[in-house]
């Protein structure tokens, strides 16, 4: 079958890019289309994925002026490759153009993020299916197919990924030395409009508290603190999650980066206004992440102590609970595709 795959966000390249190789594996077809946004066609061309750039983020008003542009490219592409699916995640794109293509081309969203209200109410009637977490806490009409893990097992599932102490030096970075990394958000998706992270008092003061205990990488989706500039993460971007491996600890705004922490057995402290289904579920079931909000900063700094003074098997064994109760997602997006697809079967 052909499979066309929409990318928005750097992460959502981690997310396709082990379904994209198996489906090629197995004789499928698939085209990426590509929007630029932060690093994600570096990603692209990092993992040797081809694609068709058809839009550049913009924010603000001019999202609607980006929307109008790349759905009508995306349709383009379809009138070439002729997709016997399509599969994004969030999926404003493919869920408007497959239903505007005739004959219709199902599309099928990816989603795990509940509180991106407005943006799911248009998606959802729209797309053919959507894929979540089974501890996905929204309602979904329609089709709702969902499986027992999180979209980060879909690259750091032990059988997609293994980390390499050898990569640490390219970051300078030693095998053994202790650090944590600290993540800030730029807060510009959509479904940010509501959020809150932390202020610039905070965060200096958080990488201050955590430099008593060990160096401090500090990565940021917009520049951070000038103060703090010195402390950027700088390597290759398409191998930061063997540095996110062997960290002591990972604290800040990113729910994505707090999540593969916790999949990788290394706790991660999460500040942000909202929480998600999943990185409640590793809180609970696990105890690999510890979510508070902006005006709990002063319990967020207790919580850390807490976790840097446990021993280090205590997230190993907790990793593998979770290991034991979730699933390799990549390798059920291939089997939900093939039993649903192939043949044109979900037409």
């Amino acid at each position: 079958m052909r499979v066309l795959v929409d990318i928005l966000h750097p992460a959502h390249v981690h997310f396709f890019r082990n379904f994209y190789s198996e489906m090629e594996s197995r004789g499928h077809e698939v085209c990426i289309t590509a929007r630029d946004k932060d690093r994600s066609v570096e990603l692209l061309r990092a993992f040797d994925l081809p694609y068709q750039q058809i839009s550049s983020q913009k924010s603000g008003a001019g999202l609607a002026v980006e929307m109008a542009q790349r759905t009508p490219r995306l349709m383009k592409i379809m009138r070439s490759f002729r997709p016997d699916a399509m599969a994004g995640i969030m999926g404003p794109s493919i869920a408007l153009a497959g239903t505007l293509r005739l004959p219709r081309v199902p599309a099928v969203v990816f989603y795990d993020t509940e509180f991106a209200v407005q943006t799911n109410r248009i998606v959802y009637p729209l797309a053919y299916s959507v894929c979540t977490p089974d501890c996905y806490q929204g309602k979904v009409p329609g089709r709702h197919p969902t499986y027992a893990g999180y979209h980060e097992l879909a690259y750091l599932h032990p059988n997609r990924f293994t980390p390499d102490p050898a990569v640490l030096a390219e970051f300078g970075l030693s095998p053994g030395e202790a650090y944590s990394i600290v993540r800030f958000v730029s807060w510009q998706a959509v479904h940010d409009s509501k959020e809150r992270g932390l202020s610039v008092k905070q965060k200096t003061h958080l990488v201050e508290v955590l430099q008593r205990r060990g160096r401090v990488l500090v990565s940021s989706e917009g520049p951070p603190p000038p103060e703090l500039a010195d402390l950027a993460l700088r390597g290759p971007v398409e191998k930061i999650h063997h540095v996110l491996a062997h960290a002591r600890l990972v604290v800040g705004e990113s729910a994505t980066m707090s999540s593969e922490a916790a999949v990788l057995g290394v706790p991660a402290v999460f500040i942000a206004t909202t929480g998600r289904g999943y990185t409640d579920d590793e809180e609970r079931r696990y105890g690999l992440v510890r979510h508070f909000t902006d005006s709990q900063y002063d319990m967020a700094l207790s919580a850390i102590e807490e976790i840097l003074a446990a021993p280090a098997p205590t997230w190993q064994a907790a990793r593998q609970r979770l290991l034991d109760e979730k699933i390799d997602v990549t390798a059920w997006m291939v089997d939900y595709f093939e039993s649903t697809f192939a043949q044109g079967r979900g037409r």
